[in-house]
């Protein structure tokens, strides 16, 4: 496509624009593009990746990114989405999340060229600014009626807001008149709960330069399920981008398990596989329900992109271990990855109908009989009908660690102590 709104459009990311024809004309041409980033925590999700993908997607024709880590911003806290005041956050913590949150964007966007890509704090720029500054230079643009008829401020009027919160709007707007002034920024993208923020900072800079000025906002769409509900959470929580909460494995997981009526939705989102591609692995995928063609493509290619191609063949090949119950080709680190959330620790040397019930699988010994002799127990892959076989060592995978089925879908890592 000749240019990126429609590229855009086309995959499903855009919420809204503030004028589009305006917007499809000034892409012609290269522009600076800026999208900001809460340190709110000291790891982005899967929801963050995809304003990152959007600005790696402005890249890819041509034009340069600027990601902003909030950390003026982010002890403010934005009113949007919640219900309530934020706690803030202390000075050491953001600035802590404020490196996380870098680092993790550079594995993304080509910082080390300046031409293409820049990453900037919005503390930098207003940590110096005092409090009467702030009133007359850039308070006195912002009319109390208008910050109230936006919904990022009106859905909060109820349950209440502080003035702290109310101020967030001016900040973030203050943040788009400074990169339009320093780095001939042209356009915001934010989510789409951010719309009341980003034309705020549109009115802000008309206002100061002239209502001529060429400049422009995208919301992005927020993604949804099928069935109606919030992408982007697990059985686990959110899915972050740091592998130590959020294994590559995990996350491989979590893509193979989308519905069908998912799947070429999220590929045209989440990855960077052409159009044509993608209706070429539909097509395939509808010949052959079933076989989850769309889901594996989309299960790797996400992977590979937020892991490493090294990590998302590494996650085919455990769930393939997984499927086929060969639990001993697993690491340690592994079993604990994948079956951590249902670690019990039992008697080693007890018999296997008293593990049972230590580990709370069978409530009774005639339960525990009953699931063993039924031949729904297995250790390790390997199917056990005897309750009075006794559990050791000798049975154990890195010399304490069983992996105990019931039935078809239960699962327990037993460790023996």
């Amino acid at each position: 496509m000749e240019n990126v709104i429609e590229e855009l459009k086309a995959r499903g990311l855009i919420n809204n624009f503030s004028n589009e024809e305006e917007l499809i004309e000034m892409f012609k041409t290269p522009q600076t593009i800026y999208c900001g980033f809460d340190p709110s925590a000291s790891s982005m999700h899967i929801g963050n990746f995809v304003a990152i993908s959007v600005l790696m997607r402005f890249l890819q024709y041509g034009h340069k990114v600027i990601a902003v880590v909030g950390g003026a911003t982010g002890m403010i806290g934005d009113p949007s989405g919640k219900s309530k005041e934020r706690n803030l956050q202390g000075e050491e913590t953001l600035r802590k999340n404020s490196q996380c949150l870098k680092d993790q964007l550079g594995r993304f966007l080509p910082f080390e060229d300046e031409s293409k890509a820049i990453l900037l704090d919005n503390y930098d720029w207003t940590k110096d600014l005092s409090v009467l500054d702030f009133l007359r230079d850039y308070g006195k643009y912002f009319n109390i009626n208008y910050m109230l008829s936006k919904d990022i401020i009106s859905s909060r009027l109820e349950a209440g807001i502080s003035y702290t919160e109310f101020s967030y709007m001016i900040l973030q707007s203050l943040d788009f008149l400074y990169l339009h002034d320093n780095y001939g920024v042209s356009c915001q993208i934010g989510g789409g709960d951010q719309w009341g923020n980003l034309t705020a900072g549109l009115e802000l800079i008309r206002k100061v330069r002239g209502p001529e000025e060429k400049v422009g906002c995208i919301t992005m769409n927020l993604i949804t399920r099928s069935d109606g509900k919030k992408f982007g959470k697990s059985e686990d929580g959110a899915l972050f981008l740091d592998e130590n909460l959020t294994s590559p494995y995990k996350l491989y997981q979590f893509f193979i398990n989308q519905a069908d009526e998912d799947a070429v939705k999220y590929l045209k989102v989440f990855t960077f596989l052409s159009l044509d591609k993608i209706n070429e692995i539909e097509r395939e995928h509808l010949a052959n329900l079933g076989q989850r063609v769309a889901q594996k493509v989309l299960a790797f290619e996400v992977t590979k992109i937020i892991h490493g191609e090294e990590k998302a063949k590494h996650a085919v090949q455990m769930s393939e271990i997984l499927f086929q119950e060969k639990y001993s080709s697993l690491s340690e680190n592994e079993l604990l990855d994948v079956f951590g959330k249902n670690l019990v620790d039992v008697t080693g040397g007890s018999k296997l109908e008293d593990i049972l019930i230590e580990a709370n699988v069978a409530p009774s010994k005639r339960e525990a009989r009953t699931l063993i002799t039924g031949n729904s127990i297995s250790l390790n892959g390997v199917k056990n009908t005897d309750p009075n076989a006794i559990i050791d060592n000798g049975l154990a995978i890195h010399n304490n660690l069983i992996v105990l089925k019931k039935g078809k879908k239960f699962f327990y890592l037993l460790r023996l102590k």
